[in-house]
């Protein structure tokens, strides 16, 4: 496998004498002598078979290949200067992945202003996150797939720091048949009407969470898709409040009146799985999130 013919200090020198606007500009910039700069360029049209540069006056003005070959040298020196840029990350101990594993109970709005947090300072950092529901999580602690879990099943093995705890309401669209009974509600009120229910994300061990005693029952696999079900009037679920602000606000969505039951409460918690491993974009992100539900109410 043949090597390239030219060097990226050629190119750093042809995009300098561009960028100047001449060659004893560039020379000052480069802190090179302009004879030197002069050779650099020439010894590069001669390895290019091309001219890249016509002199005219005292300007050195781009041929139509040097103007195709500086868009392309712009790209070649800029992606140099990232690689280089990503091997002091690396040498800094920032990682190159990160996985992340997110309960969906944890506020998506949250979570994203800690991503963009995170992908400012450690923009080298490919990172990954995903959605988990009930046991997801919890499994992909145990089979080591994540840097970061946010979860609200601390497997054994593991330690977490408690994050929030997130208050889940009864709610129904403010036309169910539910909400015109007109009293308080108990369970054998609920049985007749169907139950929306969101799908554990884990293969292992799935669980159920909630009052499942429904002749009817609609299962999902978003959050997001039981607040929408909700509010269309399809059925009635136990939801975070934290995720149907609007939809209680606007009226579109209401508690139902229960006489036991109508709100209940889950914990969070934030796990590094080794975190005696853990690298710094890990304990970055684990800071983000930290200083993000600070103040969150749920």
């Amino acid at each position: 496998m043949s090597g390239p013919r030219t060097s990226l200090e050629q190119w750093h020198c042809f995009l300098a004498v561009v960028d100047e606007g001449s060659y004893a500009r560039a020379a000052e910039v480069l802190h090179k002598s302009q004879s030197a700069v002069t050779y650099t360029i020439q010894k590069m049209e001669e390895q290019l078979g091309v001219r890249v540069f016509e002199i005219r006056g005292r300007k050195a003005e781009l041929t139509e290949a040097g103007q195709m070959l500086y868009r392309r040298g712009r790209s070649l020196i800029d992606e140099a200067l990232r690689l280089e840029k990503s091997a002091k990350s690396v040498a800094a101990g920032w990682e190159p992945q990160l996985r992340i594993v997110c309960d969906t109970l944890f506020p998506s709005t949250v979570m994203l202003d800690c991503l963009a947090d995170l992908s400012a300072h450690c923009p080298d950092t490919r990172i990954e996150c995903i959605e988990s529901v009930l046991s997801g999580a919890e499994e992909a602690l145990l089979e080591r797939r994540c840097d970061v879990a946010i979860t609200g099943i601390v497997p054994p093995g593991f330690l977490g720091d408690h994050l929030l705890r997130v208050k889940f309401l009864a709610v129904a669209q403010r036309d169910h048949p539910l909400h015109k009974l007109g009293r308080d509600l108990d369970y054998r009120d609920l049985r007749p009407f169907r139950q929306i229910v969101v799908r554990d994300s884990g293969v292992r061990r799935q669980r159920d969470s909630g009052w499942l005693d429904a002749v009817q029952r609609l299962t999902v696999s978003r959050m997001e898709t039981s607040i929408s079900a909700v509010a269309r009037g399809v059925g009635f679920a136990w939801l975070p409040a934290v995720a149907m602000r609007e939809e209680l606000a606007s009226g579109l969505i209401k508690p139902l009146p229960m006489i036991e039951g109508g709100e209940r409460y889950a914990d969070l918690f934030l796990i590094l799985p080794n975190r005696d491993l853990a690298g710094a974009t890990a304990l970055r992100c684990e800071a983000f999130i930290k200083a993000a539900v600070a103040n969150l109410v749920c």
